[in-house]
């Protein structure tokens, strides 16, 4: 598909819900000016945020970091519009006005529709949440409108089927997800192609699950990258796999530090797609995920940070957790969870009172009521 986008000068942008912390909660600054810096030195210019990544730390952190420091016209800037942040179609504009404040610009490149599935979709509705997101456009406030999803492919049919000015459409897109039942990765992309919609990939390295890979799985790539004297990271295969289908013009990084950054830049900036014999490699490292069974969290925390979870339970270090006991069972795992997850006023995985609020929130549609109740069975004996 042709870049409907001439402003994207490459299709590799900085995801800013990930962003390097210092010990008191705040956000690094002076290590996202490197990161920065090596980003556009590199030539790339796209960075994307909203306002509820870090509790609302990362739209101010870019006004330090990026928005005081370049001129406008030299970086495209992504904001969304999320649920949480409104009840009403009053609240909107006030919103959105507060969000150009914090990042510290006069307009947004890309204003996407957050995180849309059945429910929210109906909300966004009710409220004329695009409708306003249109006007914002023809005021020269918004360049372009969009859509991040995380839904069944159906549901995308339908949203871009009753607003068919939806120029983008951002999905999670992954080598774990391409075949899974519960996100349909290649369904939901395939729709965005049937409505001629450029796509942006995130979570394109699965929330660093495909970074950390299983001994099995990591033999893939490292008897890949020997064979054919390569030294492509993980994080460049996940990366190089998710941007190489056509209608993608970008594919986000939420990178955290600076190696990160200097890893993907080196992965991206003179792009190769995936060839045959790599994407073999994939299927591989794919066959070795399923058999063991983990659970695909990707430790977005939109459950226990935008949900709030009234148990205070921490459900993504709970889920890692298991998953490390199920890869490595050592004592580390146990002692982690005794001293480390459940004090403070954390609450014990068998403390959930299954609201199910976590549920509702999870773009990854996990059974997380379900899931505790295993975490439980784990580390507390059979509670």
């Amino acid at each position: 598909m042709q870049n409907l986008f001439p402003e994207i000068k490459k299709n590799f942008g900085f995801g800013c819900m990930r962003l390097p912390m210092l010990s008191n909660g705040e956000v690094d600054i002076e290590q996202c000016k490197v990161m920065a810096d090596l980003f556009m030195e590199a030539g790339f210019n796209y960075f994307d945020t909203a306002h509820v990544y870090i509790n609302g730390k990362s739209e101010t952190a870019i006004r330090e970091f990026l928005s005081r420091r370049y001129p406008r016209e030299s970086f495209i800037l992504t904001n969304k519009l999320t649920t949480h942040c409104f009840s009403k179609e009053e609240e909107i504009r006030p919103l959105f006005e507060s969000q150009l404040k914090a990042c510290g610009v006069d307009y947004f490149d890309f204003y996407l529709m957050h995180a849309q599935n059945a429910d929210i979709f109906a909300k966004f509705k009710k409220c004329h949440a695009y409708e306003n997101s249109f006007r914002l456009k023809e005021e020269g406030k918004v360049r372009h409108v969009g859509i991040s999803f995380h839904d069944k492919a159906e549901v995308l049919d339908q949203i871009l089927n009753e607003y068919p000015d939806v120029e983008i459409v951002q999905i999670q897109l992954n080598y774990a997800d391409w075949d899974d039942a519960g996100v349909e990765a290649k369904k939901v992309y395939e729709i965005c192609v049937k409505h001629k919609k450029p796509v942006v990939v995130m979570e394109p390295v699965k929330g660093g699950t495909l970074v950390n890979l299983p001994a099995e799985a990591q033999k893939v790539f490292d008897s890949l990258n020997k064979k054919r004297g390569t030294n492509f990271s993980n994080a460049a295969y996940a990366l190089r796999y998710s941007a190489t289908p056509e209608a993608v013009c970008m594919t986000l990084s939420g990178m955290s530090d600076i190696e990160q950054m200097k890893d993907n830049i080196s992965s991206m900036k003179d792009f190769m797609p995936l060839d045959s014999e790599e994407m073999a490699a994939v299927d591989e490292v794919c066959k070795v995920f399923r058999s063991q069974n983990l659970i695909p969290c990707t430790s977005c925390r939109y459950c226990v940070e935008e949900n709030k979870c009234p148990r205070n339970i921490l459900i993504p270090d709970m889920f890692s957790l298991q998953n490390q006991k199920k890869q490595f069972s050592s004592w580390n795992q146990d002692y982690y969870y005794s001293n480390v997850l459940t004090i403070n006023g954390h609450k014990k995985a068998s403390e959930c009172i299954k609201c199910r609020g976590c549920e509702r929130t999870c773009p990854q549609h996990l059974p997380i009521v379900e899931l505790l109740g295993t975490v439980a069975q784990t580390f507390e004996k059979g509670a």
